[in-house]
């Protein structure tokens, strides 16, 4: 199924369409050869690295029986749209709004923010947890609790 809002596409496969999903996906995964697109005149192009491995991530996202959004850098979203990319919800990131945490517009009483803010905010956090992450498990490497044995942490 294929929604456009805008700048915005939506991916999202039926049941029927899974077996051809899944085959597709195979066939990309097996490739060895540069990937090609044949059109029904039988005009044949060379998908360029780029177009190869978007198309490899939405099939595999599509066998999973996920949904796909395709946006454009420039788009706006809704606080739903944002909070759901960001996987959090919709109260926190207003939260993060009127903290001023993401960058946001106002169109009436809506917010609206851009794909691009929403993006640079996720990979910052990312980075940030990634940090915190390996920051704890210096700690705990230091503290020797990886030299013990799991039944020796249980209290």
């Amino acid at each position: 199924m294929l929604k456009n809002k805008s700048n915005c596409v939506q991916l999202t496969a039926y049941q029927e369409e899974r077996q051809s999903i899944e085959q597709l996906e195979h066939l990309l995964e097996a490739s060895n050869s540069h990937p090609r697109l044949v059109a029904s005149t039988g005009e044949e192009i060379l998908l360029p690295k780029s177009v190869y491995v978007a198309l490899r991530q939405v099939v595999h996202a599509m066998v999973l029986g996920q949904s796909i959004t395709i946006f454009h850098q420039e788009e706006e979203m809704t606080t739903q749209q944002a909070a759901d990319f960001l996987n959090v919800s919709r109260p926190y990131l207003i939260k993060l709004l009127e903290q001023g945490e993401v960058p946001h517009i106002k169109v009436g009483s809506h917010r609206r923010i851009r794909f691009q803010d929403i993006a640079t905010y996720k990979q910052q956090r990312d980075t940030k947890r990634r940090q915190h992450l390996n920051e704890v498990t210096a700690f705990l490497q230091d503290e020797g609790f990886y030299n013990q044995q799991s039944s020796e942490l249980m209290l």
